[in-house]
């Protein structure tokens, strides 16, 4: 059959994995919903009516306690003593929890044992967890856990990157050994350079802010199981999690998500601690428990976006084009390893963003921290390591006195494939300058910058700020094994299907796009598939829906599994109506056989009365990648996302307030899924890491208390701060070389770093408030606080 036929394609001048093809079939009558249907999100409706249940608005079972975790109060600490006897006495509580009532190992991390669930002999950070309180009331179990009387001994705390930098080099140790990659010689390089310059930047970090705060809810079964519902990127982790502290087996544990109210990374490891807390109170008390941070509490005990400080030594021609750099990374990991070794490689992966760099040294160290764990966020180190490279290219334009767009695409990665990675992978799929020069016409940023340039030099106070900026972003888990999913449809008797995955839904969008890719390969109206909760019990050692794969990685092995019945339907036809297999075709709702014609559901009847099997799983592994780590050397990613944005900002450089007035976005999503979800992807995306570079942060005191822990304090973006004018698109030539699922391109992580060009825009603004006489010091979040002083900087060199 056409819609069957099978290719062998990868990425240009690589060997192709066999993969299913490709684009969807044509038919004079389409189904409805079917893939690159511009499809609204299937609980779209519900969450502006407030109807979308998550696990908050599940109905509590008699007897449901409620739980609050006690937090150290301390950086760093011995716990000489903690009396809970008034806890245990006071009015509603029904069990007080700690390290001692574990049957199994006192740990929650992802990967090192290295995050005890209770702490024991020591703290290590404000908002550690000491003991827990389960209670009949949430208020009950808060006003219990105050009547602890905990007794500390101080120890020395490294709080900022300078104080663990610092405690790094006394103890002759980082949290995990630095890395390294290279590609040429970049000492030789840069001082045979006809210029050079160096400098500095610091990246702040960043809180998730999902709607929806950590929750779990424990509910004890026969025989000493259990089941969680858990807001969770990661269902299975949070199943081991909590099987190795019940020292259980995992087939003990099962764990259920429908649905996430925003994850963005910061419900990939951390939620088995709360998963662990209530599963340990139900099973201790043989009743329901419910673990449920408020906002407060859920920002000082959980990790955020990695602090990072970013050195950097560049050597470059008279026309800015890159001879060399040397990238030196300091990472701020806190107290445990949870997921920074793998975080903290992928900035190192996107410190070249979307530049060839011939001759490159990129450098990370891992400081330990006596903060709350740093752990995965919306990017996962890459915009960080991007950020620094694009510092680079505007004080290279700073330098030579050309546009930093020149500059930028000076050194882009050419397109016929002869680019190499610092760590040493072939770019052959490089389609960002053809990006860039679209959005450079569609944006008319030549003429812009011209006004922009007569506004500023006709305004004083005011001045405006003008930035066009590119993203190239390695799309596969770096951890090589990740690289899976497995998926479970049945077909019912009535022509209705059923669709479980191994992929959660935080708002993305994703459980849309796979219902779509089963409704194309059953060619079925995407409302005959029904989208079911996420569940361990289904589908098996799944992988967290992170690294922006989840469409890739889940659509494959639904249709895999679709695809399985699709042909037991086949054969049965072939058989039953003895036509040869050319002669079976599926169309919209309706299966021709020969010269005759079925409806869908009529053969699927027709096939549950002949015994033929309905239900079949699917998988799917990514091929072809792999990094030798020892060697900073191989294929990491399987492809690579693209996209451009073009910022214009207005800054008042007596305050340093400022705002961004328009921006323009050319985002590359290959043949998409869902061009509507995608879209909105894109410029939530956008807004977020807008939040992150400017209005975003953190401020712990010299104590190690985090002083920024509510809305009140920590500025996210509004829907005020999005621009007026704003215009999105998705690039009509885009096409994955690579054999994803119908061609179509991750869209989760990359659209975060087309901020990047606002903050590129906030420090061309800022040269432009000192008459373009000095390049400003100007670290991220650019508050107006910081704006103002970079402001007073640059007219303080003229």
């Amino acid at each position: 059959m056409d819609e069957t036929r099978i290719q062998d394609r990868g990425m240009a001048g690589e060997p192709g994995p066999v993969a299913l093809d490709e684009r969807p079939p044509t038919h004079e009558v389409a189904i409805e919903g079917g893939v690159a249907t511009p499809l609204a999100h299937d609980s779209a409706a519900k969450h502006v009516a407030g109807t979308a249940r998550y696990i908050d608005d599940e109905p509590e079972l008699p007897g449901t306690l409620q739980i609050h975790i006690a937090m150290s109060e301390r950086a760093h600490a011995r716990l000489l003593g903690i009396d809970l006897a008034a806890v245990r006495a006071a009015p509603g509580v029904v069990a007080v929890l700690t390290a001692a009532d574990i049957p199994g190992e006192n740990d929650y991390s992802p990967v090192f044992g290295d995050d005890p669930i209770f702490a024991v002999d020591t703290v290590e950070y404000v908002g550690q967890p000491l003991f827990a309180v389960a209670a009949q009331t949430a208020d009950a179990a808060r006003a219990a856990a105050k009547l602890a009387i905990v007794t500390y001994e101080d120890l020395p705390a490294a709080i900022s990157i300078d104080e663990g930098l610092a405690r790094a080099d006394a103890a002759g140790e980082d949290l995990l050994p630095a890395h390294e990659m290279r590609i040429g010689d970049p000492a030789a390089a840069l001082d045979a350079a006809p210029r050079r310059l160096s400098g500095q930047i610091e990246l702040g970090g960043q809180d998730h802010f999902y709607l929806e705060g950590q929750i779990a809810v424990a509910v004890p079964l026969e025989d000493g199981d259990v089941l969680v519902r858990s807001s969770t990127q990661h269902p299975s982790e949070v199943q081991h999690n909590v099987a190795k502290m019940l020292g259980v087996a995992d087939h003990a544990v099962t764990v259920e998500v429908r649905r996430m109210g925003g994850g963005f990374g910061g419900k990939e490891s951390q939620p088995a601690l709360f998963a662990a807390v209530a599963a340990l109170a139900a099973v201790k008390t043989k009743r329901p428990a419910k673990c449920r941070l408020d906002r407060d509490d859920d920002m000082v005990m959980t990790g955020k976006r990695h602090e990072v400080r970013i050195d950097y030594d560049v050597g470059f021609e008279a026309d800015g084009a890159v001879v060399a750099a040397d990238m030196r990374h300091l990472v701020r990991c806190g107290y445990s390893k949870d997921l920074s070794g793998a975080i903290a490689d992928r900035a190192m992966f996107h410190a070249d963003n979307a530049y060839r760099l011939p001759a490159a040294r990129i450098h990370s160290r891992r400081l330990k921290t006596h903060t709350v764990s740093n752990t995965a966020f919306r990017g996962f180190g890459g915009p960080q390591g991007m950020v620094g490279i694009e510092r680079a290219m505007d004080r290279i334009a700073f330098a030579t006195g050309l546009d930093p767009l020149d500059v930028r695409q000076r050194n882009f990665y050419p397109a016929d494939g002869s680019g190499v990675t610092p760590y040493h992978m072939q770019v052959t799929d490089s389609v960002i300058g053809e990006i860039v020069e679209a959005l450079e016409a569609t944006s008319h940023y030549r003429a812009r910058r011209e006004k922009i340039r007569a506004f500023n030099d006709a305004n004083t106070v005011v001045k405006k700020g003008l930035a066009l900026t590119p993203v190239k972003f390695g799309i596969s888990f770096t951890t090589s094994h990740l690289n899976q999913a497995g998926a479970l449809v049945h077909v019912y008797k009535d022509g209705s299907v059923h669709l479980n995955h191994g992929g959660t839904e935080m708002g993305q969008g994703l459980f849309t796009k796979v219902a779509q890719v089963v409704a194309e390969e059953f060619q079925i109206d995407v409302d005959s598939v029904r989208i079911t909760a996420t569940t361990t019990a289904k589908v098996p050692n799944t992988s967290a829906t992170a690294a922006s794969s989840g469409s890739d990685l889940n659509g494959i092995a639904a249709q895999a599994a679709a695809r399985t019945i699709k042909d037991r339907l086949i054969d049965f036809a072939i058989e039953r109506y003895k036509v040869p297999r050319d002669q079976v075709v599926f169309g919209p709702n309706r299966v021709r056989i020969g010269t005759h014609e079925r409806r869908f559901r009529d053969l699927v009847g027709e096939a549950y009365l002949a015994r033929v099997s309905l239900s079949s799983t699917g998988f799917y592994a990514t091929p072809g990648i792999s990094y030798d780590r020892d060697r900073a050397r191989g294929r990491p990613f399987y492809y690579f996302a693209y996209g451009a944005a073009c910022s214009e900002v207005v800054i008042d450089t007596l305050t340093g307030e400022y705002r961004l007035l328009r921006a323009d976005i050319l985002h590359d999503a290959g043949r998409s899924l869902n061009p509507a979800i995608d879209l909105g992807q894109i410029e939530g995306g956008f807004i977020q890491g807008m939040g992150w570079l400017t209005t975003e942060e953190l401020w712990w005191d010299a104590t190690g208390r985090l002083k920024t822990h509510a809305p009140s304090t920590y500025k996210i973006p509004t829907a005020n701060d999005r621009p007026d004018d704003l215009r999105v698109a998705l690039w009509d030539k885009g096409e994955n070389r690579a054999a994803t699922i119908y061609r179509s391109k991750a869209v989760g992580e990359p659209p975060l770093m087309l901020a990047i060009s606002v903050f590129s825009a906030l420090t061309d603004a800022v040269i432009a408030a000192g008459d373009g006489r000095a390049f400003p010091d100007l670290d991220a979040p650019a508050t107006p606080e910081r704006v103002l002083a970079a402001v007073e900087q640059v007219r303080a060199a003229r």
